[in-house]
């Protein structure tokens, strides 16, 4: 499986799929990055990879609507997360070994250690009420 880009198209089908327990990878990207341009065969394999997860691409100025509060500071840019829990939300380099092993890490916590991970940290507490994609898109 591949990824799905965030369009008017898919909007009930990504916002239906992040309600469910399923683990969310997003990547926060734009059109006219070269990087992230790169990123999108890596993105896509790993989606592969990783068949049990949702992977979503997200143009942050074509969606504007939906991540236009988002601080994002470079690219590629991920947001990894489990119902209302966001575990991971950062730049990362383009090294699709890297994101493997991270999403890994992520998705072995259980609910109890996401909740706490969640609230250990003012960062992560920020990540929690401000990058919440199913609050986002409205879920």
């Amino acid at each position: 499986m591949h990824s799905l880009t965030l369009d008017p198209d898919n909007f009930d089908e990504v916002t239906a799929a992040l309600s469910s327990p399923r683990w969310v990878v997003a990547c926060l990207c734009a059109a006219w990055c070269g990087t992230c341009g790169s990123y999108r065969a890596t993105f896509d394999e790993l989606a592969a990879r990783h068949p049990d997860k949702l992977f979503v691409w997200i143009d942050i100025e074509d969606r504007a609507d939906v991540v236009g509060e988002l601080d994002i500071e470079n690219f590629p840019t991920l947001l990894i997360q489990r119902q209302d829990q966001v575990a991971f939300f950062g730049t990362v380099l383009p090294d699709p070994n890297l994101t493997h092993r991270l999403v890994l890490a992520q998705a072995e916590q259980s609910a109890d250690e996401l909740a706490a991970l969640t609230a250990a940290s003012a960062e992560r507490r920020q990540w929690h009420r401000e990058c919440d994609l199913r609050a986002l898109l409205g879920g």
